[in-house]
Parts: structure tokens; sequence; C-alpha cells
């Protein structure tokens, strides 16, 4: 098991006895509990997502109505 350090208010120092007094267990397991809960409930994004986004919605509409000028080939 790794040791971390780590500041917290005094008013949630009070609630987390409170709880591990009425859970009957440590302070330490009411948080690594907590901590866990979270951490696994934690997915990462893929990060393409977006990545080609227009900005608009109606990027087809667009496309089909506009036409770009031909460009010379000379």
């Amino acid at each position: 098991m790794e040791r971390i350090t780590f500041s917290i208010t005094y008013e949630m120092h009070d609630r987390l006895k409170k709880i591990a007094a009425k859970d009957g267990k440590s302070m330490a397991s009411v948080i690594r509990e907590a901590l866990a809960a979270e951490a696994y409930e934690y997915r990462l994004r893929p990060r393409s997502l977006g990545i080609g986004s227009s900005g608009t919605k109606d990027t087809a509409r667009q496309a089909g109505e506009t036409r770009p000028e031909p460009r010379s080939w000379r």
C-alpha cells in the first residue's frame, strides 16, 4: 500500500470521524473506500472525439447548397 498526505478542512475531518465511528471503521478505511468508488467509476474519454468537428450541425446541407468556384488548371 502507498502512503500519501493531503489536507482537508476541519469540517471534513469531523464528518469523516463521525462516519468512521458510526460504521465502526477507521478514518483511513472510510477515505480509501470513497476514493476507490470514485477511481473505479472514472473512465477516460477518447481524445479523438470531436477532432474533426466543423462547429456546425448542418455541414452536409451547406455543402450541398454552395458550390465552390472551380480553380483554373493553368
